[in-house]
């Protein structure tokens, strides 16, 4: 067999035989860097909005895209506690890259944490660390900042939304972090101020151990959507990344419904909703992955890549 031949053959094995993400070559993003952000962020310990771990939290996120060369604002707004009726600061965090370019993406994810473990059987009032649903998606975007300078195409800004889930009564709204931030896009726009964004993903629930990425059905039902989402799976198909499935399943109330109902953005949401964890003390990063974080974060750098 001719030198050159074997050595394609066995190229082709150690791709497609060793490595779900191989098909072609790695972007490059380290699921075992993001694995660690998580693991950081969770030492801070539970990340409710207005608390002391959430502040060093910003503190800590501010920093670190900052080193990576990013430009980092913050969103500023308050909401009354109805527990004990004063006003809690809350904060999102706008991070800027190649803020010259008037064609741009957002990237999002929610860095709060529920207050509570409301679905635990066993101690619903208890300790939620939040270490998929609220890291995962954050530390996915920590890991993703080392290659935004080299990018080339479009403008990108990563929102890191407060207030997600400030849950602490049935009746309380979630989102409250994204939809102040539509509302502030929405009326900039108006006034023809601000940036465009051509689309928006939000990442959230990324780090599951069993990791299944279905097409959210929201995401797929909105015409300006669908392509969005057709594009990014069809990426992971041709990269070999099995945890995305190119099928509908949960139709999921997240932040990505108010920047398309209230800011207009053609925003989709990846998300991993079958995760038994969810809400629970269970939330720990012993239920989370390098290799589902490396998945995902392979398939949105390789996607932003392509974009022109």
């Amino acid at each position: 067999m001719p030198i050159k031949l074997l050595a394609v053959i066995v190229a082709c094995w150690l791709c497609f035989g060793l490595s779900d993400t191989c098909a072609e070559d790695s972007s490059g993003f380290s699921g075992d860097r993001a694995m660690a952000h998580l693991l950081t962020i969770c030492d801070l310990g539970p990340r409710p909005s207005g608390s002391e771990a959430m502040r060093r939290q910003r503190s800590l996120l501010a920093e670190h895209f900052r080193a990576a060369g990013g430009r980092v604002t913050g969103q500023a707004f308050e909401v009354r506690d109805r527990r004990t009726g004063k006003p809690v600061h809350m904060e999102n965090i706008l991070v800027t890259w190649h803020p010259d370019r008037d064609n741009r993406i957002l990237l999002g994810a929610h860095y709060d944490t529920r207050p509570y473990p409301d679905r635990d059987p066993v101690d619903p009032q208890g300790r939620f660390i939040g270490a998929n649903d609220g890291a995962s998606g954050v530390a996915l975007l920590m890991e993703m900042a080392s290659f935004m300078p080299a990018l080339e195409g479009p403008g990108v800004d990563f929102v890191l939304f407060d207030a997600e889930e400030y849950v602490v009564h049935p009746r309380d709204p979630y989102f409250l972090g994204s939809t102040f931030f539509a509302r502030q896009y929405a009326a900039k726009r108006r006034e023809g101020a601000g940036p465009t964004y051509r689309c928006g993903v939000i990442v959230d629930m990324v780090a599951d151990r069993d990791l299944a990425i279905w097409q959210e059905r929201k995401s797929m039902s909105w015409p300006e959507t669908r392509p969005v989402v057709e594009a990014i799976w069809d990426v992971a198909a041709r990269r070999g990344v099995r945890q995305f499935v190119p099928e509908p399943r949960h139709e999921v109330e997240d932040d990505h419904v108010p920047l398309r109902m209230i800011g207009r953005i053609p925003t989709c949401d990846i998300i991993d909703f079958d995760y038994p964890a969810w809400h629970t003390t269970q939330d720990t990063p012993e239920q989370c992955s390098a290799e589902s974080l490396g998945a995902v974060g392979d398939v949105l750098l390789a996607w932003l890549r392509e974009q022109r």
